[in-house]
Protein backbone atom coordinates (compact mmCIF):
# COMPACT_ATOMS: atom_id res chain seq x y z
CA UNK A 1 0.00 0.00 0.00
CA UNK A 2 1.24 3.49 -0.88
CA UNK A 3 0.28 6.41 1.53
CA UNK A 4 0.41 10.32 0.57
CA UNK A 5 3.77 11.63 2.01
CA UNK A 6 2.17 13.57 4.47
CA UNK A 7 -0.04 10.76 5.77
CA UNK A 8 -0.04 9.63 9.31
CA UNK A 9 -1.89 6.38 10.40
CA UNK A 10 -2.33 5.20 13.92
CA UNK A 11 -0.14 2.80 16.05
CA UNK A 12 -2.45 -0.03 15.66
CA UNK A 13 -2.86 0.41 11.38
CA UNK A 14 1.27 1.18 11.16
CA UNK A 15 1.68 -2.40 12.82
CA UNK A 16 -0.70 -3.71 10.67
CA UNK A 17 1.37 -2.62 7.70
CA UNK A 18 4.00 -4.93 9.12
CA UNK A 19 5.30 -7.24 5.99
CA UNK A 20 4.03 -4.57 3.44
CA UNK A 21 5.26 -2.31 1.30
CA UNK A 22 4.84 1.29 2.84
CA UNK A 23 5.69 3.57 0.07
CA UNK A 24 7.77 4.69 -2.76
CA UNK A 25 9.42 7.58 -2.87
CA UNK A 26 9.42 10.54 -5.61
CA UNK A 27 12.25 10.11 -8.11
CA UNK A 28 15.42 12.04 -7.10
CA UNK A 29 17.73 13.47 -10.28
CA UNK A 30 21.44 12.87 -8.68
CA UNK A 31 23.42 15.73 -10.55
CA UNK A 32 27.27 15.91 -11.04
CA UNK A 33 27.10 19.26 -9.24
CA UNK A 34 25.64 17.36 -6.28
CA UNK A 35 28.27 14.40 -6.99
CA UNK A 36 30.98 17.10 -6.48
CA UNK A 37 29.25 18.86 -3.15
CA UNK A 38 29.53 15.58 -1.77
CA UNK A 39 33.09 15.07 -3.31
CA UNK A 40 33.76 18.32 -1.39
CA UNK A 41 31.85 17.69 1.99
CA UNK A 42 33.67 13.95 2.73
CA UNK A 43 37.03 14.54 0.82
CA UNK A 44 36.19 11.76 -1.94
CA UNK A 45 37.94 13.18 -4.44
CA UNK A 46 38.02 10.12 -6.53
CA UNK A 47 37.97 10.82 -10.27
CA UNK A 48 34.80 8.03 -10.86
CA UNK A 49 32.78 10.81 -8.71
CA UNK A 50 34.57 14.01 -10.30
CA UNK A 51 35.97 13.60 -13.65
CA UNK A 52 33.96 12.99 -16.40
CA UNK A 53 36.71 12.81 -18.66
CA UNK A 54 38.63 10.14 -17.00
CA UNK A 55 35.42 8.74 -15.58
CA UNK A 56 34.58 7.80 -19.68
CA UNK A 57 37.17 5.81 -19.77
CA UNK A 58 36.31 3.34 -16.87
CA UNK A 59 33.47 0.43 -17.36
CA UNK A 60 31.05 2.77 -16.08
CA UNK A 61 31.12 5.09 -18.93
CA UNK A 62 30.98 7.76 -16.76
CA UNK A 63 30.65 9.74 -13.42
CA UNK A 64 28.93 7.93 -10.66
CA UNK A 65 27.83 8.88 -7.10
CA UNK A 66 29.39 8.00 -4.13
CA UNK A 67 27.16 4.99 -2.45
CA UNK A 68 27.36 7.04 0.43
CA UNK A 69 25.73 9.99 -1.23
CA UNK A 70 22.84 7.39 -2.88
CA UNK A 71 22.56 6.01 1.10
CA UNK A 72 22.04 9.30 2.63
CA UNK A 73 19.14 10.47 0.37
CA UNK A 74 17.38 7.86 1.84
CA UNK A 75 16.64 10.29 4.85
CA UNK A 76 14.60 12.20 2.06
CA UNK A 77 12.66 9.36 0.56
CA UNK A 78 11.56 9.11 4.28
CA UNK A 79 10.00 11.99 4.65
CA UNK A 80 7.23 10.94 2.00
CA UNK A 81 6.48 7.52 3.96
CA UNK A 82 3.73 7.65 6.28
CA UNK A 83 4.39 7.80 10.45
CA UNK A 84 2.74 7.32 13.43
CA UNK A 85 -0.01 9.74 14.85
CA UNK A 86 1.88 11.80 17.92
CA UNK A 87 5.40 11.03 16.77
CA UNK A 88 7.34 14.08 18.13
CA UNK A 89 10.76 12.95 16.43
CA UNK A 90 12.29 10.72 14.57
CA UNK A 91 16.31 9.72 14.07
CA UNK A 92 18.26 6.94 12.67
CA UNK A 93 19.63 4.41 14.81
CA UNK A 94 21.87 3.06 12.14
CA UNK A 95 21.99 -0.50 9.69
CA UNK A 96 21.96 -3.98 9.93
CA UNK A 97 22.57 -4.50 6.56
CA UNK A 98 24.12 -2.43 3.05
CA UNK A 99 24.80 -3.31 -0.25
CA UNK A 100 25.63 -1.29 -2.92
CA UNK A 101 24.46 -3.53 -6.07
CA UNK A 102 24.96 -1.17 -9.11
CA UNK A 103 26.35 2.32 -9.58
CA UNK A 104 24.05 5.36 -10.04
CA UNK A 105 25.64 7.46 -13.48
CA UNK A 106 25.28 11.22 -13.06
CA UNK A 107 22.31 12.38 -14.32
CA UNK A 108 20.20 8.98 -13.04
CA UNK A 109 17.20 8.76 -11.59
CA UNK A 110 16.78 6.85 -8.40
CA UNK A 111 13.54 6.43 -5.78
CA UNK A 112 13.39 4.51 -2.44
CA UNK A 113 10.60 1.72 -1.93
CA UNK A 114 9.78 0.81 1.70
CA UNK A 115 8.77 -2.05 3.68
CA UNK A 116 8.08 -1.87 7.30
CA UNK A 117 9.66 -5.55 8.39
CA UNK A 118 9.20 -5.03 12.28
CA UNK A 119 8.11 -2.72 15.50
CA UNK A 120 9.38 -2.80 18.36
CA UNK A 121 8.47 -0.89 21.79
CA UNK A 122 11.80 0.11 22.98
CA UNK A 123 10.77 1.91 26.00
CA UNK A 124 7.50 4.21 26.93
CA UNK A 125 7.62 7.01 24.37
CA UNK A 126 10.60 5.66 22.08
CA UNK A 127 9.62 3.20 19.20
CA UNK A 128 12.16 1.65 16.84
CA UNK A 129 11.21 0.41 13.27
CA UNK A 130 13.16 -1.99 10.99
CA UNK A 131 12.19 -1.09 6.81
CA UNK A 132 13.81 -2.70 4.74
CA UNK A 133 14.82 -0.09 1.35
CA UNK A 134 15.41 -1.08 -2.36
CA UNK A 135 16.38 2.01 -4.10
CA UNK A 136 15.71 2.02 -7.68
CA UNK A 137 17.52 2.99 -10.56
CA UNK A 138 15.43 4.42 -13.51
CA UNK A 139 15.10 1.96 -16.11
CA UNK A 140 17.54 -0.81 -14.61
CA UNK A 141 16.81 -3.95 -13.35
CA UNK A 142 19.20 -4.41 -10.56
CA UNK A 143 19.10 -1.51 -7.34
CA UNK A 144 21.29 0.81 -6.65
CA UNK A 145 21.06 -0.52 -3.00
CA UNK A 146 19.29 -3.09 -0.28
CA UNK A 147 19.06 -2.22 3.53
CA UNK A 148 17.66 -2.45 6.48
CA UNK A 149 17.07 0.09 8.29
CA UNK A 150 16.58 1.36 11.78
CA UNK A 151 15.21 4.32 13.13
CA UNK A 152 13.49 5.34 16.35
CA UNK A 153 10.44 8.02 16.74
CA UNK A 154 9.92 9.41 19.65
CA UNK A 155 6.30 10.66 21.58
CA UNK A 156 5.12 13.08 23.46
CA UNK A 157 3.64 11.76 27.06
CA UNK A 158 5.79 8.61 26.63
CA UNK A 159 2.91 6.71 24.66
CA UNK A 160 2.62 5.47 20.99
Amino acid sequence: MTLPATHTVSRAAYEAMIGTEIGISDWFTITQAQIDAFADCTHDHQYIHVDPVAAAQTPFGSTIAHGFLTLSLLSAMAYQMPSIEGAVMGVNYGFNKIRFVSPVKAGARIRGRFTLAELTDIRPGEVQFITHVTVEIEGQDKPALVAEWLSRRYFEGGTA
